[in-house]
C-alpha cells in the first residue's frame, strides 16, 4: 500500500524521470504501468525497452532510431523507444545493463529532451516521462564504475522500492485466492 500511495503520487506529480528498484519479480514493470495509467499521459503512448535483452550493436537504434544509410543494412530510416513514447512514457526496463557510452547518451537526452538518430544530423525534441527499472543495487554499480553517477542522480530524483513477497508476508494469502477467485468465476 505504501508503494501503491507513492506510485498514485508520483503519477499525478510533473516528475519526468522515475527510478524503480527491486528483486526480479516484484512488479516494477506493473508499477512503471501503475505510474503512467494514473498520470495526465496515460492516453499517450506507453513503451517499454528491455535494456538487458538489446544486442550491443542494435541498442543505441532501439533508443534513438537510425537514418537510412547509418550502417550497412540500414536500407531505410527507423524511429527508436524515444520517439514512439513522444508525449507519453518511456519504460527502460534493467537500465543497469546498458552500456557506459548509451548511459552517455540517454542523459543527455533526459536533461535536454534531445536528440540525433544514428547516422542522423537533425535533432529530434521529445517530451517523455522516462521510467527506469533495476534489480541490482545501483548504488553499488555506481561505486563499482559500471554506472555513471551523474546518470543515477538524475535517475534517483524520485526513487521508487519495491518490496519483495518475502517483506510482505501478509500479502501471501493474496494471489492465489486473486487468481482461484478469477478461475472460479
Amino acid at each position: 500500500r505504501r508503494t501503491m500511495d507513492l506510485v498514485s503520487t508520483v503519477a499525478a506529480s510533473p516528475a519526468t524521470v522515475l527510478l524503480l528498484q527491486g528483486e526480479s519479480g516484484t512488479g516494477k514493470e506493473l508499477f512503471g504501468r501503475a505510474i503512467h495509467d494514473q498520470s495526465p499521459r496515460a492516453g499517450e503512448p506507453f513503451i517499454t525497452l528491455n535494456c538487458a535483452a538489446l544486442p550491443a550493436g542494435l541498442a543505441e537504434g532501439a533508443l534513438f532510431g537510425h537514418e537510412k544509410g547509418a550502417f550497412t543494412g540500414a536500407t531505410g530510416g527507423s524511429i527508436g523507444a524515444f520517439e514512439s513514447a513522444h508525449g507519453g512514457t518511456l519504460l527502460l526496463d534493467e537500465i543497469s545493463e546498458l552500456r557506459l557510452d548509451l548511459q552517455s547518451r540517454l542523459l543527455r537526452v533526459i536533461e535536454d529532451r534531445e536528440f540525433e538518430r544514428v547516422g542522423g544530423r537533425r535533432t529530434i525534441r521529445v517530451d517523455v516521462r522516462v521510467i527506469a527499472t533495476t534489480n541490482r543495487d545501483i548504488r553499488a554499480e555506481v561505486d563499482a564504475g559500471r554506472f555513471r553517477s551523474d546518470l543515477y542522480d538524475r535517475l534517483a530524483v524520485v526513487p521508487i522500492r519495491t518490496p519483495s513477497l518475502r517483506e510482505r508476508l501478509k500479502d501471501l494469502p493474496r494471489p492465489p485466492r486473486h487468481f482461484v477467485g478469477r478461475a472460479a468465476a
